[in-house]
């Protein structure tokens, strides 16, 4: 009965370790590198201009509080499907399905328009990007056949005058609320 008392307590432990540290690990060993860029929309839809005005973003944020919040806002409002769906965050805002191409769109122009409206737009610029994900340094992207798994979409917010780079993959912080991923040029 100890035996077994012990493993279950074991096993406990280690799903909450593994829990706890679950960003650090994605990014310990999951790296996204860029192979292109998409264009970033405005926004010209009133609900989605209303649904921004509403949100936190336009009330003294700094680059973080823009960057979570865009997260979060792009989480309440996306769901994943795999089928072929809008990626223009003015018709994602009806539609609200969508794939990491729309996951990305939406998530720029939340944050693109949080930073204008913050006043931070002349330090920090927010791409989307087209990027392959390497695992353990191998292309899994290389694994599949489908045309569907050739990339995967993120985006890069980099400061203007540091050089400083923040990669973020709002597809990921929807299922596992990872913030942050690693990124190399």
């Amino acid at each position: 009965m100890k035996l077994i008392r012990r493993a279950f307590y074991a096993f406990l432990l280690l799903c909450i370790s593994l829990f706890v540290l679950k960003g650090w690990l994605y990014r310990s060993f999951v790296t996204y590198k860029s192979i292109g860029t998409r264009t970033s929309y405005q926004i010209t839809n009133a609900e989605l201009d209303s649904f921004f005005q509403t949100s936190s973003l336009n009330q003294d944020a700094d680059i973080d509080e823009i960057i979570n919040g865009s997260l979060q806002l792009t989480k309440e409002r996306l769901s994943f499907v795999f089928a072929k769906s809008d990626t223009d965050p003015n018709k994602l805002f009806s539609s609200k399905k969508t794939h990491c191409v729309g996951y990305a769109s939406f998530f720029t122009t939340f944050a693109n328009s949080g930073m204008q409206k913050n006043k931070l737009g002349q330090n920090w610029e927010v791409e989307h990007h087209i990027g392959v994900l390497y695992l353990f340094g191998y292309n899994i992207h290389s694994y599949f056949n489908s045309p569907f798994f050739k990339d995967h979409d993120f985006v890069v917010i980099t400061n203007k005058l540091t050089g400083e780079t923040i990669a973020v993959d709002p597809t990921v912080y929807d299922y596992l609320r990872i913030k942050r991923v690693t990124y190399c040029n």
